[in-house]
């Protein structure tokens, strides 16, 4: 595939994975004013969308949608440097118009300021894990069984919402997205470089243990 569909398929695969996580957040934080419904609602789509999403876009792209995830194959040398910052422009660039998109589906203010507070270690050691899955599921996917990428990112993140204290953004790029939104997924620009740096923190860690982890055994003739 071309760079120029690659980096397409990155920027909207990103902007749709946002304005489900946001969008749902709206809608489910209309419908009901229990937070654990509103939460549900909100994880099941976003379960939904990466599998459709990873499906379709993969083939193109690889599905990254996540700087850290871009950056965890950069390092394995599967993406040269130049096509990673690139990826990663689009990533962040299609997350906040995927943001932008879900405030307009629902009548409001396009750009926004996040004033939901998520910080404290917790929160931080939460995403260093929650990231640590993540990459740990893609890359033992990929030496496993390739073709269930889709379904296993799906339900990790399913899971991971709920494991976790701080409902697994597990990605730098939908992070700064829901920066720009003062809706249930919000999350405090302030508090955006402490999850991102968590979250590049583990996934490191999963690449570190992915690399013996999943190494093939040689067998001696």
């Amino acid at each position: 595939m071309t760079l120029a569909r690659r980096l397409a398929a990155e920027t909207i695969g990103t902007g749709l994975l946002v304005a489900t996580v946001v969008g749902s957040g709206i809608m489910a934080d209309q419908l009901t004013s229990d937070t654990a419904m509103a939460l549900m609602g909100n994880t099941i789509p976003t379960g939904a969308i990466l599998f459709v999403l990873i499906t379709v876009l993969g083939p193109i792209s690889g599905a990254h949608f996540n700087p850290a995830v871009t950056a965890v194959f950069a390092i394995r040398k599967e993406i040269d440097w130049t096509s990673a910052a690139l990826y990663v422009i689009a990533q962040v660039v299609g997350g906040i118009v995927g943001s932008m998109v879900a405030h307009l589906m629902f009548d409001l203010p396009a750009l926004q300021v996040a004033t939901h507070v998520r910080t404290g270690t917790s929160q931080w050691f939460s995403e260093a894990v929650a990231a640590f899955g993540l990459v740990a599921v893609i890359l033992g996917g990929l030496r496993a069984r390739p073709q269930s990428i889709p379904a296993l990112v799906g339900l990790y993140i399913t899971a991971a919402y709920w494991f976790t204290a701080s409902t697994s953004f597990a990605n730098p790029a939908v992070t700064i997205a829901r920066a720009l939104t003062d809706t249930f997924s919000g999350i405090r620009p302030a508090d955006a470089p402490g999850f991102i740096i968590a979250q590049f923190l583990g996934a490191l860690l999963a690449l570190g243990l992915a690399g013996w982890l999943f190494k093939p055994v040689e067998v001696a003739e």
